[in-house]
């Protein structure tokens, strides 16, 4: 049986038109003849999508009891009864109700897909699973239900439902949406004008990496080599030369001309070794790529020019950025140069510009950071001179009428000995020698055409030219020796004062530092491993790359630091002379953990210290708040235990009113104190369940007086996942710092209502309000605003307040109330679980 097709439509906000975009679907596939059903849809009373229902057939939803409340899911084993083409079926992240056939509904559609039933289902993008920390990161919600993205990747369509963020709150301000007691709410919070538009970025820009997913498979299975423009890729090639800043710019400017244009930097580094370029300079240009919007990448290959082209063609670029040679014009007789090689093999269908700079033909230099070895190129140019050469040249003389001599001969094959060694080294240099000594003998040493030589100062004259051929030789390679050697210590040198740099400036993570070593020396992996003792295991410290070695003794290079730590690289055996460098940056990398790890003791030290400033804090709120309800208490015991006074009933009741008055008030200071060492001290440890905040927020209003509270909180409002004492705890100082400071005569509204996936408690009081830069610190402990009197309390409730809440997964955050005062907006998370009667359960489902 063939699977069924997988059809989503993808919005990036609740109310876009997903569902009215499924069921239009369903009526279009309904007059084609096709048999299509409603599985589930939920139309969330919106007069338009519940009129889009008729006409539909609608496979009846399977009623689950739990805890003593009626649900209603969808019927997995009903629509596969009913076999139909098509089911359309809604909120795929939904979580279904304990005791349902599946935990999640994409898991149910899973099982009509392998039935061979096509579904046609929707999503929102803050549902999918790897968005969960961008989308809390924006709206300061994270998601409880998500979807994950594999689920969604793998639908045969994904449609994307948009809409501006200025038209999706003109149709919720006109009730489209929520119902119009939400509307304020929700357009103040998660409907926001920023929030909405960087979700729809996020939904665009996902949308977009699946198109190129689906253009890369395409390409793939069909072998096409040939680049499709669709969007504007531009890569820019990297020397690590000065010039790199230049073309990175210029690049950009070209993506700018172009919608949804790329940048991608390339650096190509050959395999032998450490890179050829300043890493000083590559940092720059790496960051500098990286602030404007677009990515380095770091690619291994000997030959450059095939190197970059198979990149840019892998990556489906459209344009390639090159910087004009820095190489003098005598030079060019070694080669056309990389912008000129890779400009003839482009082909018609990628671009390549060219870039003037300031550095162009100002010459190359010596390479930074080229080892000894010359190169396969100029060895094969080295034996090329030095055995060809001679026999070219001895068919040129011997082909000649005029007698040069003897000496004039071998001054000719002297210099093809000197270019075999500049270009070759010293083997081919050898070679020539040898060979044309023997060339020399045979034809131009008499007697010729033999091996033998008949005048005694010839035999003098081949044996001061293979002197000289070998001298010259062997000096012209020492010297080509020591200049790699010195290019070599510069670039080592080079590298270290850089890394030595970043590390006393402490702005190098472990992981960058190892992500460093990777790159230089070409490796695959690196990892920082250390163990307590020689018989104990090794642990990872910090790694980097596929595959980290777990062990020295799996690695292909490791490195030795002190006694029980070790770095160790895997991907190739690094020759000798790159072991120093490397031990270096492995010192390095045990300095870098060691400061990691000081730096996570300093902070453990700022807790204890800000824990002992608490504690200060609190002996001196003791020793001066505590003071004045203990006085009370005493002076009214005192008067009642007086012999020498004859007090009246009412004397007495008002007396014990104020004794009561003063033990509640220093019950709740300590109340407050201890509250808040538990939480500077960590041992707050909620006991999260399901709970009706009707059942909890009226329970908080017992401190305050019973005409000082407006309550609204609606009993079809989702159950929250809290801590109930803690919760009671928090409402009740939030009320009880609302009716301290309202004005007289004026009543202070608690109101709660559901938004998206959670739930807030709104406390409004129309005192004087707070400005906004005192909004922060009226939470932190032992503040009192304005000119509140010392007996007001010690300043802890708000703080205690806002630690609770956290402490639940909650926020606490001030507000100004419209028209004066202040407004404290606790938002709790909603239970996974919605009651069937709730009008909003679209605010925590995909719709």
């Amino acid at each position: 049986m063939a699977r069924g097709k997988l059809r989503i439509y993808l919005g990036a906000a609740p109310g876009v038109g997903k569902t009215y975009a499924m069921l239009s679907e369903g009526h279009r596939r309904i007059e084609r003849g096709t048999d299509c059903v409603v599985a589930f849809v939920e139309h969330h009373h919106r007069p338009r999508t519940e009129v889009m229902l008729h006409g539909l057939e609608q496979v009846p939803r399977k009623e689950i009891e739990y805890r003593g409340s009626l649900f209603t899911e969808m019927d997995v084993d009903a629509v596969l009864a009913r076999r139909p083409q098509v089911a359309l079926v809604d909120e795929l992240p939904h979580t279904n109700i304990p005791g349902s056939r599946n935990a999640k509904r994409w898991q149910d559609v899973e099982e009509l897909l392998a039935a061979g039933i096509d579904v046609i289902s929707t999503v929102n993008i803050q549902h999918l699973e790897s968005l969960g920390d961008v989308v809390e990161s924006i709206t300061g919600i994270r998601q409880q239900e998500t979807v994950p993205d594999e689920v969604v990747r793998r639908a045969d369509q994904i449609e994307l439902v948009d809409m501006s963020p200025q038209a999706l709150r003109r149709r919720m301000a006109h009730g489209n949406i929520y119902k119009s007691d939400k509307v304020d709410a929700a357009l103040s919070n998660y409907f926001r004008p920023g929030n909405l538009t960087a979700l729809r970025e996020l939904a665009l820009l996902w949308v977009a990496d699946r198109v190129d997913e689906y253009l890369t498979e395409y390409r793939s299975e069909h072998q096409v080599s040939k680049i499709w423009g669709s969007r504007e890729r531009i890569v820019v090639g990297l020397t690590g030369g000065p010039e790199g800043r230049t073309l990175i710019r210029r690049a950009a400017r070209l993506a700018e001309k172009g919608a949804g244009g790329e940048v991608l930097a390339v650096y190509i580094s050959r395999s032998d070794g450490l890179t050829a370029a300043s890493p000083k300079e590559l940092t720059v240009q790496r960051t500098l790529v990286e602030d404007l919007g677009g990515t380095f990448h770091h690619v291994v290959g000997d030959d450059i020019p095939v190197a970059l082209l198979d990149f840019a063609r892998g990556v489906n670029a459209t344009q390639i950025v090159l910087g004009v040679s820095r190489r003098k014009g005598w030079q060019y007789v070694f080669g056309p140069g990389v912008g000129a090689t890779v400009a003839r093999n482009s082909g018609p269908d990628l671009d390549v510009h060219l870039i003037t700079h300031d550095e162009a033909g100002k010459g190359r230099g010596l390479p930074i950071a080229r080892g000894a070895r010359l190169g396969r190129s100029r060895i094969l140019w080295g034996w090329s001179a030095g055995i060809g050469g001679p026999v070219l040249l001895t068919l040129l003389l011997t082909h000649i009428s005029t007698d040069l001599g003897l000496t004039n001969d071998m001054l000719l094959f002297l210099t093809l000995t000197v270019a075999a060694a500049l270009l070759g080294g010293l083997l081919p240099a050898l070679a020539s020698a040898a060979f044309g000594s023997i060339l020399l003998n045979w034809y131009f040493t008499r007697p010729v055409h033999r091996l033998t030589i008949a005048d005694p100062k010839n035999i003098l004259a081949l044996a001061i030219f293979v002197g000289v051929a070998v001298s010259v030789a062997s000096v012209v390679d020492l010297a080509a020796r020591r200049t790699h050697q010195a290019a070599r210590l510069r670039a080592e040198s080079e590298i270290l004062s850089f890394l030595a740099g970043d590390v006393l400036r402490g702005g190098m993570t472990l992981q960058a530092l190892l992500e460093r070593v990777r790159e230089t020396f070409a490796m695959e992996s690196a990892a920082l491993l250390e163990r307590e003792c020689d018989t104990a295991p090794w642990t990872c410290a910090g790694s980097i790359g596929p595959r980290p070695c777990a062990s020295p003794d799996d690695a292909d290079v490791d490195v030795p630091v002190g006694d029980h730590m070790s770095l160790a690289l895997s991907g190739r055996v690094l020759p000798a002379e790159d072991r120093r460098v490397l031990g270096a940056f492995a010192a390095q990398a045990a300095v870098v953990l060691d400061r990691q790890r000081l730096r996570q003791q300093a902070d453990e030290a700022k807790e204890l210290a800000e824990g002992n400033r608490i504690r200060t804090a609190l002996l001196a709120a003791v020793s001066h708040d505590l003071r004045t309800p203990l006085a009370g208490i005493k002076a009214a015991v005192t008067s009642l235990r007086s012999d020498d006074v004859e007090w009246s009933e009412a004397d007495q009741a008002e007396l014990l009113v104020a004794i009561e008055e003063g033990a509640d008030r220093l019950d709740h200071l300590v109340g407050n104190l201890l509250d808040m060492s538990r939480l500077q001290t960590g041992t707050v440890t909620p006991i999260i369940r399901e709970t009706d905040l009707d059942e909890v927020i009226p329970m908080a209003l017992g401190g305050v007086p019973e005409d000082s509270v407006d309550l609204d909180i609606p009993e079809t409002l989702p159950m929250v996942d809290v801590d109930r004492g803690l919760l009671e705890r928090s409402v009740a100082n939030l009320v009880e710092n609302a009716v301290k400071y309202s004005l007289p005569g004026e009543r202070v509204l608690v109101s709660a209502s559901a938004i998206a996936d959670r739930l807030e408690v709104r406390v409004v009081d129309r005192g004087r309000g707070v400005p906004d830069e005192a909004k922060s610190r009226i939470f932190e402990p032992f503040q009192r605003y304005g000119d509140s009197p010392r007996g007001a309390g010690v300043g802890l409730g708000l703080a205690v307040a806002r630690g609770f809440a956290e402490a639940v997964g909650g926020t606490l955050n001030a507000e100004d109330t419209p028209g004066g005062g202040l407004t404290m907006v606790l938002t709790l998370p909603t239970a996974a679980q919605r009651r069937p009667e709730e009008p909003d359960r679209e605010s925590a489902v995909t719709t």
